[in-house]
C-alpha cells in the first residue's frame, strides 16, 4: 500500500486536531552547539512515539478500541502505546524483541502494558506481533508503518512552524522512517527550502541502505547505542518510498560519535538524550554547517544515566 505525500499532509491536520489535548507541545530551544533542538525528550514517556500512538488509538471507531490493542516495540513506542491506551482505558500488549532495554521495558510495566518477548531483532516481532493482532482481532498499532502514526509523529512539524521561522535544515534520526516521513511531509509544504537529513547509526542503517538500493533489504544489525532506531523494516512499509521521496540527504554516524553527541548535551545543556537522539546531533555535528539554521530533533531521553560513563 502506497500513501501519497498529500494525504500525509492531510492525515497530520487533522492528528494535530485529535491529539492536541493529550500531548504537550515540546520546547524549541537554541544551543551553543549549533542548531535549535526540540526537546521531544520532555514529551509525554520521554519519546515523540507518544504523539504516533495516541493519535492512532483515538481514530480507532470505538467498538475496535474496546477490544485493547497489541504492539511490537524495543521500548519507546511500547512505552507511548502502553501511556495511550491507559488513559482511554484500554488493554495493551506489548512484544519486545531479544535484547531490548531494561531501563524502557521497566517503563512500559510501570504504565500497564503486557510484555511478552519474541525473537531477537525488531522486524521479527512486529510480524509477530502483527499476525497476534489479526488472529485475535485486537488492532496492531504499527510503530511506524500506519499512516494514523506517521501522521501523529507529524505533528512536530505543525509545532516547528508555529515556534520558528524557517530554517534551512532538519536533522532527524531515522529507524523505520515514521518521524522522518511525518515531519518532512508537513516541513516541505510550508517550507518547501527546507532540507530534511536522516540520520542513521552505522550499525543498524537497514532504512538508508534499502533506499540506497532501491529495495527493502533483510540486513543483520549490530549493536548500537541507538536502539530506538535498530532493527529491520516491515516487507512493504508504506515509510520506504516516503523516505525515498521526502529525504534530502542521508547520513551514518560512528557509535563513538553517537555516544559523544549525547555527552555533549548533558554537559552542554544539563539533561540525557538517548541514542537516537544523538544520532541526530551526531549527523548535524558531522555535516552541518556554521551559520546555516538548522533543527535537530531530538526525539527521546529515556536512557540510564550510566551510559555515558
Amino acid at each position: 500500500m502506497d500513501i501519497s505525500v498529500d494525504r500525509i499532509r492531510r492525515d497530520i491536520v487533522a492528528a494535530e486536531a485529535r491529539i492536541r489535548p493529550w500531548i504537550i507541545e515540546t520546547p524549541l530551544v537554541s544551543s551553543p552547539l549549533g542548531p535549535l533542538l526540540k526537546l521531544e525528550n520532555r514529551q509525554h514517556t520521554g519519546s515523540f512515539k507518544a504523539r504516533g500512538a495516541i493519535n492512532k488509538i483515538l481514530a480507532l471507531a470505538p467498538s475496535a478500541r474496546t477490544r485493547g490493542v497489541v504492539t511490537a516495540s524495543t521500548g519507546n513506542h511500547g512505552a507511548a502505546v502502553a501511556h495511550a491506551a491507559r488513559q482511554v482505558g484500554v488493554p495493551a500488549r506489548i512484544v519486545v524483541s531479544g535484547g531490548a532495554n531494561p531501563g524502557k521495558l521497566a517503563i512500559i510495566r510501570s504504565l500497564g502494558g503486557r510484555i511478552e518477548e519474541h525473537g531477537t531483532d525488531s522486524a521479527e516481532a512486529e510480524v509477530f506481533a502483527r499476525s497476534e493482532g489479526e488472529r485475535l482481532g485486537i488492532p496492531y498499532v504499527s510503530p511506524y508503518n500506519d499512516p494514523d502514526v506517521i501522521a501523529g509523529q507529524g505533528t512536530i512539524g505543525i509545532e516547528l512552524v508555529r515556534q520558528t521561522d524557517p530554517v534551512e535544515e532538519v536533522y532527524i534520526a531515522l529507524g523505520g522512517g515514521g518521524l522522518l516521513t511525518g515531519i518532512a511531509a508537513q516541513l516541505k509544504a510550508v517550507w518547501p527550502g527546507v532540507r530534511i537529513i536522516g540520520c542513521s547509526p552505522e550499525n543498524s542503517a537497514v532504512m538508508i541502505a534499502s533506499i540506497g538500493s532501491g529495495k527493502i533489504l533483510e540486513l543483520e544489525s549490530k549493536p548500537t547505542l541507538s536502539d530506538g532506531t535498530a532493527g529491520g523494516i516491515e516487507p512493504g512499509a508504506i515509510t520506504f518510498p516516503l523516505c525515498r521521496t521526502l529525504a534530502d540527504d542521508l547520513v551514518t554516524v560512528t557509535e563513538a560519535e553517537i555516544l559523544s553527541a549525547m555527552r555533549r548535551i548533558r554537559e552542554t545543556h544539563g539533561f540525557l538524550v538517548e541514542g537516537a537522539a544523538g544520532v541526530a546531533l551526531a549527523g548535524y555535528l558531522r555535516g552541518g554547517v556554521p551559520g546555516r539554521r538548522a533543527i535537530v530533533i531530538l526525539c527521546g531521553g529515556n536512557v540510564e544515566p550510566d551510559v555515558l560513563d
